[in-house]
């Protein structure tokens, strides 16, 4: 069984992997902004989505969204405003993008959820 670093980091390879498939491009991955991390970074006709990648290798123990809590989100947010003041497309449209990614037995399903919250939430 991979360890946990392993699991994530295949996850977030799945994660931008099904959305270049879906004509994003990813701008960033693991984009830091002092301790506060984005996992990806994507954009697409003028929207840039920040996009928190969870992963799990089985539902058992909840749904790999469940940890995307208030602090997470703030976390998210805060190197969000970092990235926007540094790289930030004039006139972009910037929101908050979740993909789930489960894998059992060598199979991913990957599941993206668009606009997944609203800063302040």
């Amino acid at each position: 069984m991979a360890d946990k670093w392993t699991t994530g980091r295949r996850g977030e390879d799945l994660a931008a992997a099904y959305l270049a498939e879906r004509g994003w491009q990813v701008l960033a991955r693991n984009y830091r902004a002092g301790p506060k991390e984005i996992d990806l970074i994507a954009g697409r006709g003028g929207v840039v989505a920040f996009v928190e990648v969870k992963t799990r290798a089985t539902t058992s123990g909840g749904t790999p969204l469940e940890p995307v809590g208030r602090a997470k989100r703030r976390a998210v947010e805060a190197a969000a405003r970092h990235w926007i003041r540094s790289h930030g497309p004039p006139g972009a449209e910037y929101r908050f993008d979740a993909v789930a990614v489960v894998m059992r037995r060598g199979e991913a399903a990957v599941d993206h959820f668009p606009d997944a919250w609203r800063p302040g939430t």
